[in-house]
């Protein structure tokens, strides 16, 4: 029988950090969707994306605050599907 796994939501900024840098993943955000004073909408660019949006890396000051004014939460697994 498979485990269960279990979603969880965080807004803590060290918490997220944490969990996508120990999946070599970046901020980023889609480009072509940022402002003038907005960089657009957000995302983690994890390696070998290969998806149809081009993503631009940013900084994680930007990103999370962009995070922070859009007042969001980051919902996660602890487990890859390789860790099944």
């Amino acid at each position: 029988m498979a485990a269960t796994t279990r979603s969880h939501t965080t807004t803590d900024h060290e918490k997220i950090r944490r969990w996508a840098e120990s999946r070599n993943a970046l901020p980023a955000c889609v480009k072509g969707t940022a402002g003038p004073f907005d960089v657009g909408v957000l995302r983690l660019d994890f390696p070998g994306y290969n998806g149809e949006e081009p993503l631009q890396h940013i900084s994680w000051e930007d990103w999370f605050f962009k995070f922070d004014e859009q007042g969001l939460a980051f919902i996660y697994y602890d487990q890859t599907a390789e860790m099944n």
